[in-house]
């Protein structure tokens, strides 16, 4: 015969018409076989008969009651079963599972009654077991390494092995660093001890419990893997003498029945990780075949374990990276109360900063690199010193964020930058707390959110301008608005705003409604917006908050004095009378002469009137002068024969800080002196000056 199983009743009648009741059985090679009772192969046996007998007449030793049940349905429904793997035990072998492809098809006789069947049986026990071994592997490509992060990679890896190749898998890993989960090159000492990361079953109890440090006992199957990097098939038996190196610790071993074990090195890059350790209790023991399984399962996930390492280091540098580039303390300001809370959770460039500006301003920023890793947080801190470097210099927002959009380009990856990349983006405010102004702008980040001293949200339009380093000359534009003493201002990255299920404005408005309570203390506010907010665990999270003070208007003098030099002596009584009513008589004479110069240089070099402020705030002395003139002065080294040029370096040597600030028409410098400590004598300064001449 030739071709496939005949099942049907007419042409099995033909073929067989002397005996059509009786079980025949079609093998691999489609040879026929009949059986009989006088000879079994050559005399006819009544189906009943043979079924009654079991199935080692239909599948020569075979033992298994599925196969059985089988033959009984199919006789008692008359319906045809194709192709079923059926597996089973052999008398002879039994520690060997065998597995069959049955066929089976009744026989239709002159009545309604099934008298017999056709069966095809083929012995597929080495082809099933070659394909189960593949689907291991497979199973073990497609669930390890879902993750970076190694407790999961060694979840994934044991239950893809648990239970069908082995009965319990157990992974350990090196753990002889500070961070645990090391990799060492060439032999590992026994004395280095391995963490049990994962174990499957969970309910396994086979000598450790998973989160257990210590050394394998010496010398064992474990600590042999361990130096000389090659996986092994180890029977387990009372007789076995590497048992009693820890007979204690081996004993659930022999009370768990365990028969076979295979111990695979964790391998990558010619590096030892750890050890993948599989235990059968079953009756069939581990084979040659079975460790190939093994030594390709470990290597798999021993190279996902490595990315997961790398990953982790690289995290933890990249956030030790992140918190040595934020700012240390705060400095107590007159014009914000400040509270942050910095979360670093994915290693970005998420970062903040509260910078102190002149005439009492500060600004308040708030920045997210693109990225994650050593590389944004470097670029984090490039940035970071780049904008307080340029915040310093007093430029106006928009002027500050385009140099530090310039210098965010010359960061960009080689290639020209697109709309589509950028290198971070950065929202600033600044406020002034004698005119209770507020100048926000931003780069591709989200708006502060700005809640009045009542709790009710505040809406302020701050335009986007685009992401720093993406090019193209945009520009940006600030948003100028007043607020009132004790209103809230926060500045948060996106990864603040991370809740599941909301979209950006639904979140915004969360994180306003759990700002309402204004008045409560900023910190508790930040512990607040973390627990309602639940940030992304992926990406770093930032909530800057800052509450607004005004000076109080006895802390400052100003008046307007016409462009004449008369008025320079008139400038030196007012302010001595100013600091009269402040009490600081012992800072007369050196405010007099530095007003003397800053308004001296005002009337020679500018137009239109001159305005003088004086601001006493928190220990210390500021005074400002401005004018028309756009032009910055600079200080000069005058010679022995000149007899100017020294009003600039006589202010520098008087003052703690000194600068210019610029505005849209006009420029101010001013000089902060200190009064908690010493300071500079005016009477002193003029004979050093006098001194400096003559040489």
């Amino acid at each position: 015969m030739t071709g496939g199983p005949v099942d049907d009743a007419a042409v099995l009648s033909a073929l067989f018409a002397d005996s059509p009741q009786g079980l025949f059985v079609f093998d691999a090679e489609q040879k026929v076989t009949r059986y009989n009772p006088a000879g079994r192969g050559v005399r006819n046996l009544p189906a009943e008969e043979v079924v009654g007998h079991g199935v080692e007449v239909f599948a020569p030793g075979f033992e298994g009651g599925e196969l059985r049940a089988l033959i009984d349905e199919v006789l008692a429904s008359g319906e045809p079963l194709r192709s079923r793997l059926v597996r089973g035990r052999s008398p002879s072998e039994p520690h060997r599972t065998l597995a069959v492809e049955v066929s089976l098809f009744p026989l239709r006789g002159p009545g309604d009654g099934v008298p017999g069947l056709v069966g095809v049986v083929e012995d597929v026990t080495e082809r099933q077991a070659a394909a189960d071994r593949l689907a291991v592997l497979s199973a073990v490509h497609a669930t390890v390494g879902s993750t970076l992060e190694a407790r999961t990679t060694a979840d994934e890896l044991v239950r893809a092995l648990v239970p069908g190749f082995a009965d319990v898998a157990c992974v350990d890993l090196l753990d002889d660093g500070p961070d645990g989960a090391v990799r060492r090159t060439g032999p590992v000492p026994s004395a280095v001890p391995l963490r049990r990361v994962s174990s499957a079953p969970a309910d396994a109890r086979l000598s450790r419990k998973n989160g257990d440090s210590r050394p394998f006992p010496f010398p064992t199957p474990f600590t042999q893997a361990l130096n000389d990097g090659q996986a092994r098939l180890v029977p387990v038996s009372p007789d076995e003498s590497w048992l009693a190196a820890d007979p204690d610790g081996f004993a659930p071993l022999l009370a768990e029945h365990v028969h076979s074990m295979i111990v695979a090195p964790l391998t990558a890059r010619d590096s030892v990780l750890g050890l993948l350790t599989l235990y059968r209790d079953r009756p069939d023991p581990f084979e040659e075949a079975d460790l190939d399984v093994a030594r390709q399962a470990a290597a798999t996930a021993a190279a996902h374990l490595d990315n997961a390492n790398s990953y982790c280091r690289e995290h933890t540098v990249a956030a030790a990276l992140q918190r040595r580039l934020q700012p240390g303390v705060i400095p107590r300001l007159s014009a914000v109360e400040t509270a942050h809370v910095y979360l670093p959770e994915g290693a970005g460039g998420g970062w903040f900063d509260v910078v102190p500006l002149s005439g009492t301003r500060v600004a308040l920023v708030v920045g997210d690199v693109a990225g994650h890793g050593i590389e944004a947080a470097a670029t984090m801190g490039q940035l970071r010193v780049a904008l307080r470097t340029l915040a310093l210099q007093d430029l106006e927002t928009d002027e500050l964020l385009t140099h530090l959009d310039e210098v965010a380009a010359q960061l960009t990856a080689a290639g020209a930058p697109t709309a589509t990349t950028h290198v971070a983006t950065c929202a600033i405010t600044v406020y002034d707390p004698v005119s209770r102004q507020c100048t926000a702008i931003r780069a591709g980040h989200p708006a502060p959110v700005v809640v009045d001293p009542e709790g009710s949200p505040l809406t302020v339009d701050v335009p986007e301008g685009p992401p720093l380093g993406t090019g193209g000359g945009r520009a940006f534009t600030p948003a100028v608005f007043e607020v009132e003493p004790g209103s809230l201002l926060a500045h948060f990255t996106s990864g603040l705003l991370a809740a599941a299920g909301e979209d950006g404005a639904a979140a915004r408005l969360h994180l306003e409604h759990v700002l309402a309570p204004a008045g409560r203390p900023l910190q508790e506010l930040c512990d607040t917006a973390v627990y309602r907010m639940a940030p992304s665990p992926r990406d770093d999270a930032v909530l800057l908050l800052a509450r607004t003070h005004a000076l109080a208007p006895e802390q400052v003098a100003d008046w307007t004095l016409p462009a004449d030099p008369s008025v320079v002596g008139t400038a030196r009584r007012l302010v001595g009378q100013q600091l009269a009513v402040w009490e600081l008589d012992e800072a007369v004479p050196t405010t007099e002469l530095i007003v003397s110069e800053l308004v001296t240089n005002a009337i020679r070099y500018g137009r239109g009137p001159v305005r003088l402020r004086l601001v006493r705030d928190r220990g210390r002395l500021l005074c400002e002068v401005t004018d028309t003139n756009s032009a910055s002065p600079h200080l000069r080294h005058a010679r022995a024969s000149d007899e100017g040029g020294r009003g600039l370096f006589i202010v520098m040597r008087l003052s703690s800080h000194w600068g210019v600030r610029h505005g849209r028409r006009d420029k101010t410098i001013w000089s902060e002196q200190r009064l908690d400590g010493e300071r500079p004598d005016a009477t002193d300064l003029f004979d050093d000056v006098v001194d400096l001449a003559d040489s």
